[in-house]
C-alpha cells in the first residue's frame, strides 16, 4: 500500500525509519537501549520478589524471624516515617495561625499570631518537663509517673521500635495542636497573661493526664473490656486512632469552657437576637483563612497516616490517606449545601462554611480512619458537615461567642467521629504494628453486623473524656478569671474597644498599617 496517498508526512516518517534501520550503528544503539530496559525490568522484578522478605507481611509479622540487622533497618524506616509525619503535623501551626487570623477581625490578628507562637513554645517546654511523662509513661489507669524531663526513657517507645525522642516530637506536635485549638473560641477578649496561665494548665496537665486514659500504656479506657480492668464484661476497649477525642474533643471542649466563662465580645450581636444584623462578624481576610485551611488539610496527612508509627503498614497508610481525603471533601460539600439551602443568606455559597465543613470532615475521620472503608468515610464526613452547620447556629442560639467555629468543628465533630467508629468500622481491619497490619481480630461496627459493643465502648470513652475535660477546664477558666488584672482571663473593656483593639492594647502593634 502506498501510504503517501493518504498522508505524505506519514510516508516521509516511514521512509526515515527504513533508512535508520538500515544503518548498523543505529542497530547497536537500539540493542543497547533495549538491553538497558530489560536490565531495569529485571531489577524491578527482583526488588518486588525480595521486598516482602525484607519488610515482612502480616503473616510473617507473627513469626520472630528477623535478624538484629533487619530489625534495625525496620526500626529506622519506621522512625523516619514518624519524624516526617511529625513535621507535617507541626506545620499545621501555620494553618491554625492563618485560619484563625483570617476569620477574626483586623484588630485581633496580632493577638492571634502571638498567642499561637506562645502556645507552641509553652507546649514544648511543658511537654518535655511533665506532659509526656503524664501521658505516655507507665503509672496507673489515670496518670503516668515516670520519664519526667525525659529522664530514664528507653531507646524506643514500647513495642513500636520507634526512637523515643522521635515519638516525643510526634506527640508534642499533637499536644501543640490541642493547645492551639483551645484559643479559637476565645479570640478577641482574652488577656495575654491569662492566656499564658490557661495554656500551661492545658498543655501540662489537662491534655496529657486525660489523654493518658485513652493512649497511655495502662490507661483505664485503653484497657477497658479486658480481664481485671475497667468494665471487663464489655469486651471492647476505647479506640481513637489519631485523636478525634484525645486531641480534638479535648481542644474543642476547653474552647467551649473558655468561651462560656469569658462571655461574648463587647458589641457582639447574635443571630437569635437580630436576624438582620446578628451572626458572626465578617472575616477580615477570607483568602488567608482559606489558605490556612488547606495547610491544615495538608498537615492532616501526617496527623492520620503518621499515627500508624509504621511505614511497614503501607496498605494501612494508603487507606488512611484516602479516607482522610474523602471525609474532608464530603464535609465541605454538605456544609456548603446546608448553608446554601438553610442558612440566613439562602442561595449564597458561603466560604466560611465550605472551610469549616472541610475541617469538620477531617476531625471526624481522625478516630476511625484506620477501620472504615472509603464509602464509610464519605458518609461520616458528610454528616460532619451537617453537624458543623447546626453546631454554629446552636452556639448562636445559646449566645456563645465562637469566632472561628472551634467548638463545632473540633468539639462536636470530635465526638461524632469517635462514635462513628462504632457504626462504620467495616470488619476488615484489626490494628497496625511495626512490621505491618495485623487483621486477625478486625473491628466491626453496628452497620456491618458487629452489634452494639464497639459503639458502647466508644460512647463510654467519649462521654468520660468530654465530661471530665469540661468540668476541669471550667474550673481552670473560672480560677484564672478571678485573678486580679492583668492576670485575669479577660482583658479590660478598653482593651477591646479602644483604638486598635486588643492588638494595640496587649502588643502595641497592628497587623495592617494604612
Amino acid at each position: 500500500m502506498d501510504y503517501t496517498t493518504f498522508n505524505p508526512r506519514r510516508g516521509q516518517f516511514l521512509a526515515r525509519i527504513s533508512e535508520n534501520i538500515s544503518k548498523p550503528k543505529n542497530w547497536k544503539l537500539g540493542l543497547t537501549i533495549l538491553a538497558g530496559k530489560m536490565i531495569g525490568l529485571l531489577v524491578v522484578v527482583f526488588i518486588i520478589m525480595i521486598l516482602p522478605g525484607i519488610i515482612g507481611t502480616s503473616a510473617m509479622a507473627a513469626a520472630d524471624t528477623y535478624t538484629p540487622h533487619e530489625t534495625s533497618v525496620i526500626n529506622t524506616i519506621n522512625t523516619l516515617w514518624t519524624l516526617v509525619a511529625a513535621f507535617l503535623v507541626f506545620g499545621m501551626q501555620a494553618g491554625f495561625v492563618m485560619l484563625e487570623a483570617g476569620f477574626a477581625r483586623k484588630r485581633e490578628a496580632v493577638n492571634i499570631l502571638v498567642e499561637c507562637i506562645l502556645d507552641t513554645a509553652i507546649c514544648g517546654i511543658s511537654f518535655y518537663a511533665i506532659g509526656y511523662a503524664f501521658m505516655f509513661s507507665t503509672g496507673n489507669g489515670f496518670i503516668g509517673y515516670h520519664w519526667f524531663f525525659l529522664q530514664g526513657v528507653p531507646d524506643t517507645y514500647g513495642s513500636t521500635g520507634v526512637a523515643i525522642l522521635a515519638h516525643w516530637i510526634f506527640q508534642y506536635a499533637f499536644a501543640d495542636t490541642a493547645s492551639t485549638i483551645t484559643s479559637g473560641a476565645m479570640i478577641g477578649r482574652t488577656s495575654f497573661r491569662g492566656d499564658i496561665l490557661y495554656s500551661i494548665g492545658v498543655t501540662a496537665f489537662i491534655y496529657p493526664i486525660i489523654g493518658h486514659w485513652a493512649w497511655g500504656p495502662d490507661g483505664f479506657l485503653a484497657l477497658m473490656g479486658t480481664p481485671g480492668n475497667f468494665l471487663p464484661s464489655l469486651g471492647q476497649g476505647f479506640r481513637d486512632f489519631a485523636g478525634s477525642t484525645v486531641v480534638h474533643t479535648i481542644g474543642g471542649v476547653v474552647s467551649l469552657a473558655g468561651a462560656i466563662v469569658l462571655g461574648p465580645r463587647i458589641g457582639r450581636v447574635f443571630y437569635r437576637d437580630d436576624r438582620q444584623k446578628g451572626g458572626l462578624p465578617a472575616a477580615h481576610n477570607l483568602p488567608l483563612a482559606a489558605v490556612g485551611a488547606f495547610l491544615l488539610w495538608f498537615g492532616w496527612y501526617g496527623f492520620n497516616p503518621g499515627s500508624t508509627l509504621s511505614a511497614m503498614d503501607f496498605q494501612g497508610i494508603g487507606r488512611i490517606a484516602a479516607n482522610t481525603t474523602l471525609a474532608a471533601c464530603a464535609g465541605s460539600l454538605t456544609a456548603l449545601c446546608f448553608a446554601l439551602w438553610f442558612g440566613p443568606f439562602k442561595g449564597k455559597f458561603d466560604t466560611g462554611f465550605a472551610i469549616n465543613g472541610m475541617l469538620a470532615g477531617l476531625v471526624a475521620i481522625t478516630a476511625p480512619c484506620y477501620w472504615v472503608s472509603p464509602l464509610g468515610s464519605i458518609i461520616l464526613g458528610g454528616v460532619a458537615g451537617m453537624i458543623v452547620f447546626g453546631g454554629i447556629y446552636l452556639l448562636e442560639h445559646l449566645r456563645i461567642d465562637d469566632p472561628v467555629g472551634a467548638v463545632s468543628v473540633h468539639g462536636f465533630n470530635g465526638i461524632w467521629g469517635t462514635l462513628s467508629l462504632g457504626l462504620f468500622a467495616s470488619g476488615q481491619y484489626g490494628f497496625t504494628g511495626p512490621l505491618g497490619a495485623d487483621n486477625t481480630a478486625p473491628v466491626t461496627g453496628l452497620f456491618y453486623g458487629g452489634g452494639w459493643d464497639v459503639l458502647k465502648a466508644q460512647a463510654i470513652g467519649s462521654f468520660t473524656i468530654t465530661a471530665a475535660t469540661f468540668i476541669i477546664s471550667m474550673g481552670l477558666m473560672w480560677a484564672v478569671m478571678k485573678l486580679p488584672y492583668p492576670y485575669k482571663l479577660r482583658v479590660e473593656p478598653e482593651g477591646e474597644t479602644g483604638p486598635g483593639g486588643i492588638d494595640v492594647w496587649e502588643h502595641g502593634a497592628e497587623a495592617y498599617h494604612d
